[in-house]
């Protein structure tokens, strides 16, 4: 019956109107802990987010993958309760958990009811503070993550990336692979999960975001009871560093019809004051699927892939301007050809009122999808945190697409875009294309 009540709770909030504007409060607990709150009390439910500054990077460089599979194992039981005893637990409680690592951060997400808060947290203040880490879970678990890094070794988009972040970043922790490899998981034991445990889930890295039928009265105590033990301080967090590829082309081969490339060079930093101007400057050029400019050119016009995108990576401690696209071994090397004379044309030549336009129409009418349940403002609140931006830039985000000029955002292709220093990563056995030293 409750499973059910959740059930119904959920649909209700998917057709929840949205809002024009969002009421974000900012929280203290009594212990001190920090979180944005957005109160809905239409219904009996508790989207509760958390994020920890850090994530994967923060794995040695010997116990790579640890983090990651922490993380996995959160859910395989406390104390003396097992995968299964949890799991039976939270059902009963109609409570839905989640758990992830990447590469800048650590999240544990929960969707509860009103009406059982304290019991559905309770349960989850076991995962996150009391991990059994039982051998058999761990083996169990282990062995996914092996059998995953086994796939990726012929998967050419994971070897791409893999050997476009090497590249990039050598030996700092971007550099590293975030589910760590082969050798690094198999050598890893439970204590390297509680040392990583112990590293990333901290309260000096953590953020948090609240929405659903709770007052900020009531959410301080809750944090304290969920959140309160959880060691002071975790990691060191990784030092800032530049995107370093050279610029150039690499080549892996690998036996497959069809080659993969993706492509990066130096990005710009979220707190810039051009970044907004850039965000929409690379959706125009090929963020924005059908209408893009990349899109245009390398699948309408000639027909070199089924799909070719571009984006801004504005990373914790570094920043990248990439795209990826797939075409026949044959045809690889006009595809990349096509790609960095748009890179050019855009770095040039600007854009036109009309591209600008559509680009503004279309950001602006897609964001409030953005939050169209409550699970996915809570996330949108962490997220906000983790980025460092200002409570109310949920609610000024629109205007400051819609306030930006043909020169603003012609003016950051010209000052971002460098074909010269497209670091490009090609997989598997492209015609025509050579590797440079």
């Amino acid at each position: 019956m409750i499973r059910m009540l959740f059930i119904f709770i959920v649909l209700i909030i998917h057709a929840l109107p949205l809002q024009a504007q969002i009421k974000i409060q900012e929280v203290t607990s009594p212990g001190g802990i920090k979180a944005w709150l957005v109160e809905e009390h239409s219904i009996p439910f508790i989207a509760l987010h958390t994020g920890f500054r850090g994530g994967a990077s923060l794995d040695p460089a010997d116990k790579l993958g640890a983090t990651n599979l922490m993380m996995a194992l959160l859910e395989e039981g406390t104390g003396d309760m097992d995968a299964a005893a949890f799991l039976r637990a939270a059902e009963e409680l109609a409570a839905d958990f989640t758990f992830s690592a990447r590469r800048d951060s650590l999240t544990v997400s929960a969707r509860v009811l009103t009406s059982n808060a304290p019991e559905a947290l309770g349960l989850l203040k076991r995962a996150i503070t009391e991990p059994a880490f039982n051998p058999a879970a761990f083996e169990r678990v282990r062995q996914q993550v092996l059998s995953n890094l086994n796939s990726e070794q012929s998967d050419p988009d994971a070897i791409a990336r893999k050997t476009l972040n090497r590249i990039a970043y050598g030996t700092h922790p971007y550099g590293r692979p975030t589910d760590g490899t082969l050798e690094t998981v198999s050598a890893l034991t439970p204590e390297d999960l509680r040392a990583a445990h112990q590293a990333g889930l901290s309260r000096d890295h953590l953020v948090v975001g609240v929405v659903g039928d709770v007052t900020a009265d009531e959410l301080g105590p809750m944090l304290d009871a969920l959140l309160g033990e959880l060691p002071e301080a975790g990691a060191e967090l990784p030092e800032k560093t530049e995107f370093g590829a050279p610029g150039g082309t690499e080549v892996v081969e690998l036996d497959t019809p069809q080659s993969v490339a993706i492509w990066a060079q130096k990005g710009i930093d979220r707190h810039h004051p051009e970044f907004m101007a850039t965000y929409v400057m690379m959706h125009i050029l090929g963020g924005g699927g059908f209408g893009s400019r990349l899109t245009e050119e390398v699948r309408e016009k000639r027909g070199l892939t089924y799909g070719v995108y571009s984006y801004l990576a504005a990373l914790d401690h570094s920043s990248f301007a990439g795209g990826g696209v797939s075409s026949a071994n044959d045809r690889i090397g006009e595809a990349i050809e096509v790609i960095r004379d748009e890179w050019a044309k855009m770095a040039t030549g600007g854009i036109t009122a009309e591209e600008l336009e559509t680009a503004q129409q279309y950001l602006t009418g897609s964001y409030p999808l953005r939050f169209d349940s409550n699970s996915k403002i809570a996330r949108t609140l962490v997220g906000m945190q983790l980025d460092k931006l200002p409570i109310d830039y949920v609610n000024t985000r629109n205007d400051k697409v819609n306030a930006l000029t043909l020169e603003q955002v012609s003016r950051a292709a010209r000052k971002l875009l460098d074909p010269e220093g497209l670091q490009f990563v090609v997989v598997g056995k492209p015609v025509g294309v050579t590797a440079t030293d």
